[in-house]
């Protein structure tokens, strides 16, 4: 779990949308998680990264935005979009592997050639017979 600095995030407590009856109306429960990305101190190919996961949670001015409103408590929201905040930036801080090259072995190919040679010649046998008349 990554350590996300309390001076880079803000909340917001919004009224949350969807069923509830009438406390949905009186109640901001729903949080709006905003944290700076360049106060996290990313390297720049995890900042990279970040930004590819984020979509369009980022804005141009490189705050990341979650939106938090599954649960009925301020609470659960919160600790929700803390935990999804966490889990994208230990996602972006994952390196991927990198991919090796292969090469097909001189006996695949010659394989490869045998195979197509004696389809083509399967199909070649299927013209139209020619009569001897």
């Amino acid at each position: 779990m990554a350590e996300i600095p309390e001076s880079a995030i803000s909340e917001k407590f919004l009224a949350g949308t969807g069923p509830g009856g009438q406390n949905v109306n009186k109640v901001a429960t729903a949080c709006q998680l905003r944290v700076n990305v360049y106060a996290l101190g990313l390297a720049p190919d995890a900042y990279k990264r970040l930004k590819t996961l984020a979509g369009s949670r980022m804005t141009t001015e490189g705050e990341l935005i979650i939106l938090a409103r599954r649960y009925r408590t301020q609470e659960a929201n919160r600790a929700d979009a803390r935990e999804r905040l966490s889990d994208l930036i230990d996602a972006a801080l994952v390196r991927p592997e990198r991919r090796i090259k292969t090469k097909p072995s001189k006996a695949a190919k010659a394989r490869r050639v045998d195979s197509k040679k004696a389809r083509s010649s399967v199909k070649a046998g299927r013209g139209r017979v020619r009569g001897t008349d």
